[in-house]
C-alpha cells in the first residue's frame, strides 16, 4: 500500500534474511556485502542442486518447489531459442503481508542478488521487479542504482494496488504493458510469460532466501530449523510485525513475542487463508505438516490474531466486503458471486435470521470452483473457515442480538477500505429532502424528490454530517451501517 507504515522488525534466534538491522534501517550495497559478503557464483546444475538440497520453496503462498521452477523454465527454453526471463513478485496486494515489502525497504540487496543469481543459471536476459508501494519503488531503484554497471539488467516496475495483481497472469500482463489482471487461462509462466519467452516467477522472499542458502551452502542452511522443513521464515503478525523465526517454531510463543495472544482466534495465511481456534493455535508450530493438521497453510506468511475486544463477525464482514470489491471483475463469480456473499455476510451480521444464514453458504457454493482465477474460491474459504470456528458469534448475530462489541478494525484493510454507509429505509422515507441539504456530495434526488439511491458510501471526512443527517431526518428513515 502506498502510504502503509514500515513494519517493525523481529527475530527468533539469529536472523538471516533480517541480519544487520540490528545496527541500519537499510543496508544499501556497501552494508550488504559487510554483513553478507560476496555471492559466489553457481552452474545451472549447482544452482539447481542447491534449491533441491534446501528444499527451497516460494514463499508467496503455494509453496511450489523452487527446484521445478527452475528445470521447467530450463526444459521449455530448449524449444524457445534458449530465451528466458526472471521475475520477481514484489507486489504483495494483500494489507495482512509486510515482508516481501520489509526485505526491499530494509534489505534490497538480497533480493537482487537472488534474482541475478538464477537470472545467471538460467542465461535469463531480463530480470523484472513488480511492486506496488511507491516507497517499495524508490528503495528497489535505488538498489539497482547502488549495483552500477551490473544492475543495469534489472527493471523495476510499479503497477497498480490490487489484491489480484500478484497472481501470475496479472503480473505478467502488467508487467508486459497490459492491465494487470488474471487471464483466466491455465497458463504456466515457466512455458510463456515474460514477453512470451519461459519466465523464473517467484516472490521476494523466495529470492532473499536463495540468495542466503547460496552463501551458506545446503548443509550449513539446514542447520536451522526442521530437518523436513530447514530454513527461516518471515511473517507477518497483527498486520504490523516482520518476525524472522525458524520453521518449526511455536504459532504461540511468537504471538507471545509480539506482544499478544491467540484472543478469539488467529487467522493464517491471510484473506485466503484459515481460523484456528485458540487451541489450535496454541498448539500449532510453524511448518507445513503441523499446519495440515488444521487444515492450513501458512501461504504469505500473515498471523492475524483477533483481540477479545472485538467483533468477529463484523470484523469477517468488512474483509469479505474489500475482497468482493478487490476482485478482477472480469467472471460471473467475482462479477456478481463476491458481491453477493459480501452482501449475505452483511445481511447476517445486521440480524438477517436463518435465511441470512442459509443464503451465506448458498453464495459460497454458487462461486467455489467457477473462477477464472483462485480469488472467489479463496474468499468463500475465509468465510466458511470463520463460519467454523466462530459459529455462535455468526449465531447470535444472525437470530439474536449480537455480540454487543464494535468492529475494530483488527484485520488490517487500506485506508478508507469498507466506508460507513447511508442506508434509506423506503418503507419510512417520506422525500423531506433534508438529507441532501447536510450531505450534497453523498446524496442525489430523483426526479420525485426522493433520494436515487438506497445504499451510499460515505467518505470518513464527511462522516459527522452523516450522523447529523441521520438525526435530522423527521421520518428516521436514515441509518449507518459499518
Amino acid at each position: 500500500m502506498t502510504d502503509a507504515p514500515h513494519p517493525a522488525l523481529g527475530c527468533v534466534g539469529q536472523p538471516r534474511l533480517l541480519a544487520g538491522l540490528d545496527v541500519v534501517d537499510r543496508l544499501d550495497r556497501i552494508g550488504h556485502l559487510a554483513v553478507h559478503g560476496s555471492l559466489p557464483r553457481y552452474r545451472p546444475d549447482e544452482l539447481l542442486a542447491l534449491a533441491e538440497n534446501t528444499d527451497l520453496r516460494g514463499r508467496g503462498g503455494a509453496g511450489f518447489p523452487f527446484a521445478r521452477k527452475l528445470r521447467a523454465v530450463t526444459r521449455s527454453a530448449r524449444g524457445r531459442e534458449g530465451r528466458t526471463a526472471v521475475v520477481v513478485n514484489g507486489t504483495e496486494g494483500e494489507p495482512s503481508c509486510l515482508k516481501d515489502a520489509a526485505l526491499w525497504l530494509h534489505a534490497p540487496h538480497l533480493v537482487l542478488d537472488g534474482a541475478l543469481l538464477a537470472a545467471a543459471a538460467l542465461g535469463a536476459e531480463d530480470v523484472v521487479v513488480g511492486v506496488t508501494r511507491e516507497d517499495v519503488e524508490r528503495s528497489a531503484r535505488a538498489a539497482v542504482a547502488e549495483r552500477g554497471p551490473s544492475g543495469s539488467r534489472v527493471r523495476v516496475v510499479r503497477l497498480p494496488e490490487r489484491f489480484v495483481t500478484g497472481e501470475g497472469t496479472a503480473l505478467i500482463a502488467g508487467l508486459d504493458g497490459g492491465k494487470a489482471l488474471p487471464s483466466g487461462q491455465k497458463v504456466r509462466t515457466s512455458e510463456r510469460g515474460l514477453g512470451g519467452v519461459p519466465t523464473l516467477l517467484s516472490n521476494t522472499e523466495t529470492y532473499a532466501q536463495l540468495a542466503v542458502a547460496a552463501r551458506l551452502g545446503a548443509l550449513d542452511y539446514r542447520q536451522v530449523g526442521l530437518p523436513a522443513e530447514p530454513g527461516t521464515i518471515l511473517l507477518t503478525v497483527a498486520g504490523s510485525t516482520v518476525v524472522e523465526v525458524p520453521t518449526g517454531t511455536s504459532l504461540a510463543y511468537v504471538l507471545g513475542l509480539c506482544g499478544t495472544g491467540p484472543g478469539q482466534g488467529v487467522l493464517v495465511g491471510g484473506y485466503h487463508g484459515r481460523w484456528l481456534t485458540p487451541g489450535a493455535a496454541l498448539s500449532a508450530a510453524l511448518s507445513r505438516e503441523s499446519l495440515a493438521a488444521f487444515d492450513a497453510v501458512l501461504g504469505a506468511g500473515a498471523v492475524l490474531p483477533l483481540p477479545e475486544d472485538t467483533c468477529p463477525a463484523g470484523e469477517v464482514a468488512r474483509v469479505v466486503r474489500w475482497m468482493a470489491d478487490e476482485s478482477a471483475g472480469q467472471c460471473g463469480p467475482c462479477v456478481r458471486g463476491l458481491p453477493s456473499l459480501a452482501g449475505a455476510v452483511a445481511d447476517l451480521v445486521g440480524g438477517g435470521g436463518r435465511a441470512a444464514l442459509e443464503a451465506v453458504e448458498a453464495r459460497m457454493r454458487a462461486v467455489r470452483g467457477r473462477g477464472a482465477c483462485s480469488h472467489p474460491d479463496g474468499t468463500s474459504s475465509f468465510v466458511a473457515s470463520a463460519l467454523a470456528v466462530f459459529p455462535d458469534e455468526f449465531r447470535d448475530h444472525a437470530v439474536g442480538s449480537g455480540c454487543g462489541r464494535r468492529v475494530l478494525g483488527a484485520l488490517p484493510l487500506p485506508a478508507d477500505a469498507n466506508p460507513e454507509r447511508l442506508v434509506v429505509d423506503w418503507t419510512l422515507c417520506k422525500g423531506h429532502g433534508l438529507c441532501v441539504d447536510l450531505l450534497p456530495d453523498v446524496v442525489r434526488l430523483d426526479g420525485d424528490g426522493y433520494p436515487a439511491q438506497g445504499v451510499m458510501e460515505v467518505p470518513t471526512a464527511l462522516r459527522p454530517k452523516a450522523l447529523r443527517a441521520v438525526r435530522r431526518c423527521p421520518a428516521l428513515a436514515l441509518r449507518i451501517q459499518e
